[in-house]
């Protein structure tokens, strides 16, 4: 592979991003409670003159999905103070409104164009051993049972790094830069609060980037394509205990009710129109093997390539939960914690992006179209900046990962974070002087 040209990313820089990913790496946070690394993020950016947006400014209260409880709140809130969060700037993060928007306004002028960067961890038990690098080198998570598991700290670092080179040549910047970074895209929790709150509706280009995903070292994709609409749910089944032994008829099994409807989920009639999905991650229930279980507790999801498809599955979900609960004669309460819908890369914007990728010697850019069968919140923005006008991509930032993403020991290649740097510092400058402002 050839070396790549990183002649807007100093050594000092690249270090620094290196440094950032590792220290958010070490200390990672689930969505809507990212308080330690909001903060950081709100610091560096008024370190570098950029003017920032917090909170409740940047995410509309009433539109999130799935906040953790106030206790679960709390905790986290605690926790990023002691691990050092930056304490002028996390007090704006208090309730899960952990969303920052950095503006970099040029001396020239042009259109909106807007980055946009995720921050959550996984609730996944981070790799010890020592052939996992970050536990190694001593940067593995300090938050047992949470790990940065899909590159979000990378993603952060690089939207930091961003900032940093951008802010550096003001005079050269035509428009502004938006730098969203978003809490909450597992579960996709994040974006269409941050959409109801206004944060895109004055953005003329849009991009959202993703390192990896099946995309090899050295490798740009300006456009994906695939992504899935999907439904997260939390049920409950509630029932009554009794004895297993003597008085199993006075009892009602919430944990029988749930097991059945896992089964019975799977079962749902796929949709001939296009790609469907359902899924059961999580079953927890019971208290003693002679106890019949009066609560189980399951997470689920179902996704469809269409918003058709996917309220198609949530229905039926929705059948089968309920039917399963009346034939055990328990209660079930259905909560739907996280949304995302569809959305394709506009094509003109697409070749744009994939221009400004091609002054990086180096760096191959491949134009194909990149199949994803995820799902991303990200959509929400990309749907809103289509509707008003705008146009919008999501790219993908190619890295080498062994184990695959959602893993215990996923990890990231770092030597792609100075192009990766580089090739959307170019980017962003370009599009200031090609894209058109909307009226």
């Amino acid at each position: 592979m050839a070396p790549f040209d990183t002649s807007l990313v100093s050594p000092e820089i690249a270090a620094r991003a290196v440094a950032i990913r590792r220290d958010l790496h070490r200390h990672p946070e689930l969505g809507m409670t990212e308080f330690r690394t909001a903060s950081v993020v709100a610091q560096r950016l008024t370190e570098l003159g950029v003017e920032v947006k917090l909170g409740r400014e940047v995410i509309d209260s009433a539109s999130r999905f799935g906040l953790p409880s106030e206790a679960e709140l709390d905790r986290a809130y605690q926790r990023a103070a002691d691990a050092g969060a930056p304490a002028e700037f996390l007090p704006a993060f208090a309730g899960g409104h952990t969303a920052v928007v950095g503006v970099l306004r040029g001396a020239l002028p042009g259109p909106v164009v807007a980055l946009r960067v995720d921050m959550d961890a996984l609730p996944i038990l981070e790799d010890d051993t020592q052939a996992h690098l970050p536990s190694r080198e001593k940067f593995a998570s300090v938050n047992p049972g949470v790990m940065h598991a899909c590159g979000h700290d990378g993603h952060t670092a690089i939207g930091l790094a961003v900032a940093e080179v951008l802010s550096g040549m003001k005079e050269n910047l035509r428009g502004t830069v938006k730098l969203i970074f978003q809490p909450g895209e597992e579960g996709g929790r994040g974006a269409l609060p941050m959409v109801k709150a206004g944060v895109v509706d004055d953005v003329d280009a849009f991009i959202a980037v993703h390192l990896g995903t099946g995309v090899p070292s050295g490798v740009f994709r300006p456009a994906a394509w695939g992504h899935l609409a999907s439904a997260k749910l939390d049920v409950t089944f509630r029932g009554q205990s009794s004895h297993a032994g003597s008085h199993p008829d006075e009892g009602r099994n919430a944990l029988l009710a749930a097991a059945n409807a896992v089964t019975a989920l799977y079962g749902i009639s796929r949709h001939g129109a296009g790609r469907s999905r359902v899924n059961v991650g999580t079953l927890r229930g019971g208290a003693g093997r002679n106890v019949i279980a009066d609560e189980a507790f399951l997470q689920m999801e179902v996704r469809g390539e269409t918003e058709v498809i996917t309220d198609y599955m949530l229905r039926r979900a929705q059948a089968v939960l309920r039917g399963c609960a009346a034939a055990q004669e328990v209660e079930v309460e259905i909560r739907t914690v996280g949304r995302t819908t569809t959305a394709a890369s506009d094509a003109a914007l697409a070749e744009k992006v994939a221009a400004a990728a091609k002054t990086v010697p180096g760096l191959d850019v491949d134009s194909a179209p990149h199949l994803t069968g995820g799902s991303e919140d990200a959509t929400f923005f990309m749907r809103r900046v289509q509707e008003l006008g705008g146009q919008a991509v999501y790219a993908v930032l190619g890295s080498d990962i062994p184990s695959g993403h959602h893993t215990p020991n996923f990890d990231i290649n770092e030597a792609d974070l100075p192009w990766a740097i580089e090739t959307l510092s170019r980017t962003l400058l370009k599009l200031g002087a090609e894209v058109p402002a909307k009226a």
